[in-house]
């Protein structure tokens, strides 16, 4: 799937990130998160991301250990395959500068899971366009905050209704999971 950079996404969480340009297989990112913002516990398998704070302070913890803290100038890796999770943890909006590497499906994942959060209701993505975008790429990334119930079961059922409704169109030419 083809972009036009920068291309820009946001959620009614205080999320928003730009994705600016691609170099090789890497793209190089902007965020800016609203104070008390940003995203749960998650993991990539196959991409290794970094962050730079431009200005405001970053909250970040991998999971099992305890939550850190890092301002202008200082920059953190998360490595693929570990969990984690960062937030702004000042009273200003953080703003950080990074790259995701190599980016994969990440564009197109987040991309469509900031629309369905977007139309979803209770802080939670549209039921069909998050079980579809959760289970097709459930071997890339995990929120690990969601119960294993849920993902091994409700996901895969909502998954197969939204087939049977033909609730997919719009991800007809979604790219095949790695």
């Amino acid at each position: 799937m083809q972009y036009q950079f920068p291309h820009t996404i946001q959620n009614k969480h205080g999320e928003k990130l730009t994705f600016l340009r691609m170099e090789g297989q890497r793209v190089i990112v902007e965020n800016f998160v609203q104070p008390n913002a940003g995203p749960p516990m998650h993991v990539h398998f196959f991409q290794d991301e970094s962050l730079t704070v431009v200005s405001g302070k970053i909250g970040y913890q991998i999971h099992g250990q305890e939550p850190q803290y890092a301002g202008p100038g200082e920059t953190l890796v998360f490595k693929r395959g570990i969990p984690h999770r960062f937030w702004s943890a000042g009273d200003n909006v953080l703003h950080c500068t990074g790259w995701v590497d190599p980016a994969g499906n990440l564009i197109f994942f987040l991309t469509n899971i900031y629309a369905a959060i977007e139309r979803g209701k209770n802080h939670q993505p549209e039921m069909f366009d998050g079980s579809y975008l959760s289970w097709r790429y459930r071997r890339e990334f995990d929120m690990t905050e969601i119960p294993s119930f849920v993902k091994k079961v409700i996901m895969p059922v909502t998954y197969f209704i939204g087939l049977l409704l033909g609730k997919y169109e719009k991800f007809k030419t979604a790219p095949q999971p790695i």
